[in-house]
C-alpha cells in the first residue's frame, strides 16, 4: 500500500522558455494537470519563473503566478537564440558574464520559495541554477535530444544508403554538433558554473539530463534509443480553450482547408515564399503568421489566405484537411492528434526527425529546408490532399496518440517522485 504523502505543501517551480510557444504550452499543460490532480494539487503550490517572452502572458492567463526574473531577455537575444537553433548563426546566445547575472537573479527567487523541484524544457541557465541552489531538476524532453539520435546522424544522413559512408557521415555530424553545442551553449554555462563552484557539463547530453527526465512522446514515436531511467509520458500539447476569431469560424468550406503554422521559430523569408505560393490554388488557407509580418518587407497576401494572430492549434487542425508545419514536437503532435495529413518544412535537424517519424507512419511528407521550398510544398499538398490511405493512417495514429494523457501522466510522476517518495 502506498504511504500517504506528507501534507506539508511544497512549491513546484516551472521554468519555461517563454518566447517559445510550444515550450511554454508544454509547461502550462503539465502545471494545469498538477492543479487538477486530486493528490498533487494538495501537495504542491505551482509557481513559474520566466526571463521574458511573448508567451509569458499565457502563463498568467491560465492563473499561475510568474516571477519575472532579471535581467529580462531582449528581442535581439530571442532572435539570436532562434538563429543559433536553426543553424543560421554560430556562437553563444549568452556570454559567461550574462549567464552569471541571470543565475544570480534566478537564485535569489528560487532560494526564497525553496521548491521541491524545478521543471524545465529549454530555459538555458536553469540547469546551472538548479545545481547552485541544490534543487532537483526535471527535464521535459524528446528522443531527438538524446545521444542515440545524434549518433545516428541527427536526421541528416538518412538518405545515405552505402553503410560505410553513412557511418563516416554519422560520426562527422555527431562531432560537429558536439562542437557547435560546446561553443554556443556549454562554454559560457561551464564558466558560470565554475564561478558558482558547481560542476559543469561535459557534453550537451549531460546538460539535457536531469534528476528526473520525462519524454513528451509515446514510446513508439521515433524508435530512437532512450536510457532506461527516462519516463515516456506521451504527447503534451496546448489545450487552451480559446474562442476562435469570427473570421476563422466563418471561413467558407467550399474548398479544402490548409492550416499553415510555423510556430514561433519559423524563418520569415521561408514563410513569405510559402504564403505567396498559395496564390490561386484550389483551397483556402488559415495562417497564424501575423507576428512574422513585421520582420518582412510588405507583400500582397493571396486572397485565399487568411492571416491571423496566434490560434488554438488543436481546434484549427480539426477544421483543416492538411497541416503545413515546421516540425516542432508540439506542432507535430497537435497535427497528428487531430488525425490530419502533414506537410512539414523543418527549420533544424530535430524538427526533421519529428517529421521523419510521422512520414514513416504513412501520413506525412517532409520537404527539405531551403530559401524557397514552396514548389515542393505545393507538390506535397497535391500528393496528400486526396490521398485516402494517408488520411486513414492519420486517423488511426491519432487514436493511438489520444490514448496517452501526457499532462496527467507527467503530473502523476511528479507527485509520486516529489510528494509520495519524499514522505517515505
Amino acid at each position: 500500500m502506498t504511504k500517504p504523502a506528507n501534507t506539508t505543501r511544497r512549491t513546484l517551480l516551472f521554468a519555461p522558455c517563454a518566447y517559445n510557444l510550444a515550450e511554454t504550452s508544454r509547461m502550462i499543460e503539465i502545471a494545469k494537470a498538477v492543479r487538477s490532480h486530486p493528490r498533487a494539487s494538495a501537495a504542491f503550490d505551482v509557481v513559474f519563473i520566466s526571463e521574458g517572452g511573448a508567451f509569458e502572458r499565457l502563463i498568467e492567463e491560465n492563473g499561475f503566478p510568474v516571477e519575472k526574473s532579471e535581467p529580462r531577455i531582449t528581442v535581439e537575444k530571442i532572435e539570436r537564440a532562434y538563429k543559433l537553433d536553426k543553424g543560421e548563426a554560430f556562437g553563444a546566445a549568452f556570454s559567461a558574464a550574462e549567464c552569471i547575472e541571470k543565475i544570480e537573479g534566478e537564485r535569489t527567487f528560487i532560494e526564497s520559495v525553496n521548491p521541491v523541484a524545478i521543471v524545465t524544457g529549454s530555459y538555458v541557465t536553469i540547469p546551472v541554477t538548479a545545481r547552485v541552489v541544490g534543487v532537483p531538476l526535471v527535464w521535459v524532453i524528446q528522443t531527438t535530444w538524446l545521444e542515440g539520435f545524434f549518433k545516428q546522424g541527427a536526421g541528416m544522413t538518412d538518405s545515405i544508403r552505402f553503410g560505410p559512408l553513412r557511418q563516416i557521415a554519422d560520426f562527422l555530424i555527431f562531432e560537429l554538433i558536439n562542437l557547435w553545442m560546446r561553443v554556443g551553449l556549454l562554454n559560457p554555462l561551464n564558466k558560470a558554473a565554475k564561478h558558482f563552484g558547481v560542476p559543469g557539463f561535459k557534453t550537451m547530453f549531460d546538460y539535457w539530463r536531469g534528476d528526473l527526465n520525462l519524454v513528451a512522446e509515446p514510446d513508439d514515436f521515433t524508435g530512437n534509443p532512450v536510457p532506461e531511467d527516462y519516463r515516456f509520458v506521451g504527447p503534451i500539447v496546448a489545450q487552451q480553450d480559446f474562442v476562435l476569431p469570427e473570421e476563422v469560424t466563418n471561413i467558407p468550406h467550399d474548398l479544402p482547408l490548409i492550416f499553415f503554422a510555423m510556430g514561433s521559430s519559423g524563418t520569415p523569408e521561408i514563410i513569405r515564399n510559402i504564403v505567396l505560393s498559395f496564390k490561386d490554388k484550389p483551397y483556402r488557407v488559415i495562417a497564424p503568421i501575423r507576428s512574422f509580418l513585421h520582420k518582412l518587407p510588405p507583400f500582397d497576401v493571396p486572397e485565399n489566405v487568411l492571416v491571423t494572430g496566434w490560434l488554438p492549434a488543436m481546434k484549427v487542425n480539426a477544421m483543416a484537411d492538411i497541416s503545413v508545419i515546421h516540425g516542432g514536437i508540439g506542432t507535430v503532435m497537435t497535427a497528428a492528434m487531430a488525425g490530419k495529413p502533414i506537410v512539414g518544412v523543418a527549420m533544424q535537424p530535430e524538427q526533421s526527425a519529428n517529421l521523419a517519424a510521422v512520414a514513416r507512419k504513412g501520413f506525412a511528407i517532409s520537404v527539405p529546408k531551403s530559401k524557397d521550398p514552396s514548389r515542393k510544398v505545393q507538390a506535397a499538398i497535391s500528393a496528400l490532399l486526396n490521398n485516402e490511405d494517408a488520411k486513414e493512417k492519420a486517423r488511426t495514429y491519432a487514436a493511438h496518440l489520444r490514448s496517452w494523457n501526457g499532462p496527467a501522466n507527467a503530473a502523476e510522476v511528479l507527485y509520486q517522485t516529489y510528494a509520495v517518495a519524499a514522505a517515505r
